[in-house]
């Protein structure tokens, strides 16, 4: 049976893709180069931890070779986003066949197939890295993405309402139906079900509410929750209503859990709109965690102290995530880790 480890279970690597020219990169050749820049940094301060992979589309190449650590493994691919959490493969191992490991080929269709969006390419990317690695795909009927769901590696996975029963991604789905493919695919047995996610997940370049970027697990019994705490913002509202969600949620399955609070900057908006900035949306890597940095030093300090302590013997890293959140995302967002295979002996 299939089954997705914790995050924080041994990695073999993370994987990314390498930004390419359009609409999420933006334009004028000082928002290309900074949306560069914020990939390539997030990257490098993987490197130490373990090892990158990243698929780069054919126009990138040069780019990419110059600009990246000479260590990161660079596989050339078409590409039309570059969200890897998004459009690559979700990991799995097989309990019953140690040594195997799968990789769940979710249909993306661009966060539920805006006019906007091109992802035809990346459409592919799921399999094409799930070859690359030698791992058994797992097709699903699901139109589903790596940041719309969470796991304990225990069974059980967080999901939102608003992404998994989204009438642009699956419009004949109900709970009970997706629960069952999170079983065949992931092997959750438990899903906690959350309303919605952040304010700003919800205009016209959102993903309609990821549960990454609202709430992870730090461990079976450990919940990292964002809290917006000033009133003047609408997420305000939201994050009561999730921690609410939550408590009762994990109250009904008669399971003890800590909900830890990870309070948001203090800058409310950009020039667009309420800011989402979330410092849930951290990776966790082996022997660290590259956590999401928003030129705020007291609160990335604070937001580091949190994750030091909720991740015990991990070292945390800040990198500035602020170019990546103007367009769309953070670290999580942009990064996928494959986790380490048992040894079939």
């Amino acid at each position: 049976m299939w089954r997705m480890p914790s995050e924080t279970a041994e990695h073999t690597r993370t994987w990314m893709a390498f930004p390419r020219e359009g609409y999420t990169l933006g334009s004028g050749s000082s928002e290309k180069e900074a949306g560069y820049a914020a990939w390539t940094a997030v990257a490098h301060a993987i490197l130490p931890f373990e090892p990158v992979s990243m698929v780069v589309d054919p126009t990138e190449i040069a780019r990419a070779r110059r600009m990246l650590d000479s260590s990161i493994e660079i596989i050339e691919a078409p590409l039309d986003e570059f969200w890897m959490r998004d459009i690559g493969p979700t990991f799995v191992l097989d309990d019953d066949r140690p040594g195997m490991l799968g990789a769940v080929d979710w249909i993306f269709n661009g966060w539920g197939a805006p006019e906007w969006a091109e992802w035809q390419k990346s459409a592919r990317i799921a399999r094409l890295v799930g070859e690359h690695v030698g791992a058994e795909i797992i097709s699903s009927t699901l139109v589903a993405e790596g940041g719309g769901l969470h796991v304990d590696g225990t069974g059980t996975v967080l999901l939102t309402d608003t992404v998994q029963l989204d009438p642009r991604r699956n419009p004949f789905a109900d709970r009970a139906q997706v629960e069952a493919e999170m079983n065949r695919t992931i092997g959750s047995t438990q899903a906690i079900w959350l309303s919605r996610g952040l304010t700003r997940d919800y205009n016209e370049f959102g993903t309609n509410g990821h549960v990454d970027i609202v709430a992870t697990f730090a461990s079976p019994d450990h919940v990292l929750l964002h809290a917006q705490q000033n009133p003047a913002h609408p997420d305000a509202a939201v994050s009561a209503l999730l921690r609410g969600e939550l408590e009762r949620a994990f109250d009904a399955i008669g399971r003890p859990v800590t909900i830890t609070d990870l309070p948001a900057p203090s800058t409310l908006r950009d020039d667009a709109d309420f800011v989402d900035w979330s410092y849930v949306n951290h990776l966790v890597v082996n022997g660290g965690v590259v956590a999401c940095g928003f030129g705020e030093a007291e609160a990335d300090a604070r937001a580091r102290a949190i994750l030091s302590d909720a991740y015990p013997g991990r070292t945390v890293v800040t990198v500035d995530a602020r170019e990546l959140f103007a367009r769309g995302g953070g670290i999580h967002c942009i990064t996928q880790q494959q986790p380490a295979v048992p040894s079939a002996g």
